[in-house]
Parts: structure tokens; C-alpha cells; sequence
């Protein structure tokens, strides 16, 4: 498939030439979700606790003698049956992740680029490089661009200008090629590549 590319100043630079092996399949949600599941789950604190029986500071004397009362026989008042005992198989510390083999991570990308082409929420861009780093120049460019929800991709390394001006700005991501995944993909309404960004990504899947 063919993508016209665009300058930030909002004019024609030209066109590109996109793999239909990335960007041109039909996408499959299952594939995508199973990505995105992983990465949520990667990125789980699992930092949550509590105190089972074993760890509750409470006595450990018998409350009281096991037969004659007309209750019920207890020993420790530590248990979970009891207000300020240990929790009954609550959380622990633990990590959330999971293994996903690599050729579905990378088949996930593929579908996220492909869904992005077929929506048409797909740019193309021929750098993104800013000298001053200005916040406000960059909104102007932005807005000759129709930009105010997106991930924007460039090369092996993000201009620092352009890094430093789309920082202050909501909803827009800046990252190296590097750096690029399904959930940050879906999760804003364009993505925006760089003609280096391209070039390394039909590198890496060739």
C-alpha cells in the first residue's frame, strides 16, 4: 500500500511505499488482545498484601477450654474466623507475569499497524524534528496536521526539541522505534510515523 507523507508543516513530501505483510492485513482482534493482556499483566505492581494467620501479632494461647462452654472449639485466636486475625488466602506479593511467545508478540504488532492503516488513523510523517523545542510551535503544527490524540514514532533516537515541545502537550506519546507496542498503539486515536520509524520496522519483520 502506498501512504502519503506530510512535513509538520502540513505539506506534501512525497510518498511511501508500506509492506502489506505489516500494515496490510486484516486485522485480528484476538491477536491484538492477547498482546494487550500480556502487557497489562507485565506491568502489574503485585504489590499487594495481607497478614494471614501466621503473621498476625495476637496471642496463641487456647481462648478457652476445649469442652463444657456449648460453643464451638477453638484454639487460636488468630484465625480468620475472628475479628483481627490472619486472612484466609488473601493476595500476596507476587509478579503478574506471563511468558507469550514471540512470534505472537510480533504478529500482535503487525495486527496494530494494519488495524491503524485500515482505519485510516495512519501518518506519515517525513521527520519530527523541532530546533527550539517549543511547545507552542508545536500545537501550531499539530493543528495544520488535524494531531491532538496520538502516538508519535520516530527513529533509533527522538529529536530532543521535539521530545522537550510535545512533552507539556496531553494525549500525545513520543517514542523511539524502539518503544512502539500494541496497547500504546490502541490507546490513541492516530499513529504517527516517521520515514525512519518505517524504515526501521519493515527492517525488523523482513
Amino acid at each position: 500500500m502506498e501512504l502519503n507523507v506530510t512535513t509538520l508543516d502540513g505539506k506534501s513530501a512525497g510518498s511511501v511505499k508500506l509492506s502489506d505483510e505489516i500494515f496490510g492485513l486484516e486485522p485480528r482482534v484476538d491477536l491484538i488482545q492477547r498482546v494487550v493482556n500480556w502487557q497489562l499483566a507485565k506491568r502489574q505492581a503485585g504489590t499487594h498484601k495481607t497478614k494471614g494467620r501466621a503473621e498476625v501479632w495476637r496471642t496463641g494461647k487456647k481462648m478457652y477450654k476445649q469442652k463444657g462452654t456449648g460453643g464451638a472449639r477453638h484454639g487460636s485466636a488468630r484465625v480468620p474466623q475472628f475479628r483481627g486475625g490472619g486472612r484466609a488466602f488473601g493476595p500476596v506479593v507476587r509478579s503478574h507475569a506471563y511468558d507469550l511467545p514471540k512470534k505472537i508478540r510480533a504478529l500482535g504488532l503487525k495486527h496494530a499497524l494494519s488495524a491503524k492503516a485500515k482505519d485510516g488513523g495512519l501518518v506519515v510523517l517525513d521527520n519530527a524534528e523541532l530546533t527550539d523545542g517549543k511547545t507552542k510551535a508545536l500545537l501550531g503544527h499539530f493543528s495544520s496536521l488535524e494531531i491532538t490524540n496520538a502516538l508519535i514514532i520516530d527513529g533509533a533516537e527522538v529529536n530532543t526539541g521535539f521530545a522537550a515541545a510535545a512533552r507539556n502537550i496531553p494525549h500525545i506519546d513520543v517514542l523511539p522505534v524502539q518503544g512502539i507496542n500494541v496497547y500504546d498503539i490502541l490507546r490513541r486515536q492516530k499513529l504517527v510515523l516517521t520515514k525512519a520509524a518505517v524504515d526501521a520496522l519493515e527492517a525488523r519483520f523482513k
